[in-house]
């Protein structure tokens, strides 16, 4: 974890929430190729969840809500993790994460831990609106809530008939005990769900459920993480949410353990009913209260683990080479372009290139340094094709474009390097 941290900061992916006055616990900010590879994974669950489906639409809820929108749902009276004290030193954690306790006692100087009885700590993060008659309200917890009040909108405005879905990507605020592992555990993330409204069948119920679990966990290995390093954990009756009727999660082999990143609840009909909320059947008539069948994946959390798995450290020709071998639908920089030596013409030609291609690729430009040097930054940021314009280039408009991951170098007509290029990302 140390090398992808130091990674992370180094090349622009993730910087300390606030760097520069000591940080701040549980928050982090996104660099410029944080930023591209964010908008990317994004954009491939967007394409997957919406824009590939007829039963899905989407929408952007609002971060403040009504507060009588978390009475209703329940998350006032059960959102919350239950919370020990360190009696010696007054850490906190939570009791339901033996492993960090059994750390703090490992590391533990001077006396024996002792600790408190655990205690209930609610997790929304409380706001204030208005200047003189203040409200008080919160920061949403999670962004399934704006899903269901719109319900009734949605489907009045799109006339979608059950089943269907409702997509939404957005951030969401908690006031978690202990973050750590990096963006692993946040205080402010951002979510990518699927609320997917069926009828209150358990035949139903039990083939979207199998089938949205199967559909999630593809979706990530066709993105390049290796599937020995996925699993799924079914949750117990004893710590299922308060809203779920069964629950899955998708886990990651992370260097700190097995560790979720996603999650497929079997919601049933929780939420609709607290909202008081129904479907009325327009063929038939039928008015009925739906089921729900949740996808919740946190984009942080997969950002993290794309960047876990994709790192590598090879040795060639006897020194390390460290890259990260991204697909190259998510990485933040699809090809860079060099001139070779420091010659205003061939810098002309190359820079002429990268003006072409940027609009339709995500490109860039580098002649800070030689050849070896930006090889090296490419590859630490994951670019997995490096474009050289050479003296040959002058003599039969061709380039030299270099693979990431085998480090081949294969001579393309300029004339034909934007079809080569895209042909390579879009069907890998």
């Amino acid at each position: 974890m140390d090398k992808i941290v130091a990674l992370a900061k180094r090349r622009g992916f993730i910087y300390p929430g606030s760097d520069i006055y000591g940080g701040i616990t549980g928050f982090w900010d996104y660099g410029p190729m944080g930023v591209e590879l964010k908008n990317n994974i994004k954009k491939e669950w967007w394409k997957t969840e919406v824009y590939d489906r007829e039963d899905v639409v989407g929408i952007d809820a609002a971060i403040v809500m009504n507060p009588a929108v978390w009475v209703a749902s329940g998350h006032v009276a059960a959102f919350s993790d239950p919370l020990v004290e360190c009696k010696i030193c007054h850490q906190r954690f939570r009791s339901d994460k033996p492993e960090e306790i059994k750390a703090h006692e490992k590391n533990h100087s001077g006396k024996k831990a002792e600790w408190t009885e655990p205690k209930q700590f609610n997790l929304l993060v409380k706001a204030e609106l208005g200047v003189v008659d203040k409200q008080e309200t919160y920061l949403r917890g999670e962004i399934t809530q704006g899903v269901f009040i719109n319900f009734k909108n949605v489907v009045d405005s799109t006339r979608k008939k059950i089943p269907f879905g409702i997509a939404q990507i957005g951030k969401a605020f908690r006031n978690e005990i202990t973050p750590g592992n990096f963006t692993f555990r946040s205080r402010e993330f951002e979510q990518m769900e699927l609320e997917f409204f069926i009828r209150p069948d358990d035949t139903e119920g039990d083939k979207w459920f199998a089938y949205w679990k199967e559909q999630r966990m593809e979706w990530y290995k066709s993105l390049g993480i290796n599937p020995a390093n996925l699993r799924y954990r079914d949750h117990a009756p004893d710590e299922r949410a308060h809203y779920a009727r069964f629950a899955t999660d998708i886990e990651y082999n992370a260097p700190f353990g097995w560790s979720e990143f996603e999650g497929i609840h079997h919601r049933g009909d929780w939420d609709l009913s607290r909202h008081k909320l129904k479907y009325k059947d327009p063929s038939t008539n039928e008015e009925y209260t739906p089921w729900v069948i949740e996808t919740s994946g946190g984009v942080d959390r997969a950002l993290l683990f794309f960047l876990i798995d994709a790192f590598r450290e090879e040795e060639v020709n006897g020194k390390t080479r460290t890259v990260l071998k991204l697909n190259p639908k998510l990485a933040p920089v699809k090809a860079a372009i060099f001139p070779l030596q420091k010659d205003e013409a061939l810098r002309k030609i190359a820079l002429e290139i990268h003006n072409s291609l940027k609009i339709k690729i995500v490109t860039e430009f580098d002649d800070a340094g030689n050849i070896g040097k930006m090889y090296r930054r490419q590859d630490e940021i994951g670019t997995p094709f490096c474009v050289t314009i050479d003296y040959q280039t002058k003599e039969d408009n061709s380039v030299t474009v270099r693979d990431r991951d085998t480090m081949k170098q294969e001579r393309i007509p300029i004339i034909n390097l934007e079809k080569y290029l895209w042909e390579r990302i879009k069907n890998i």
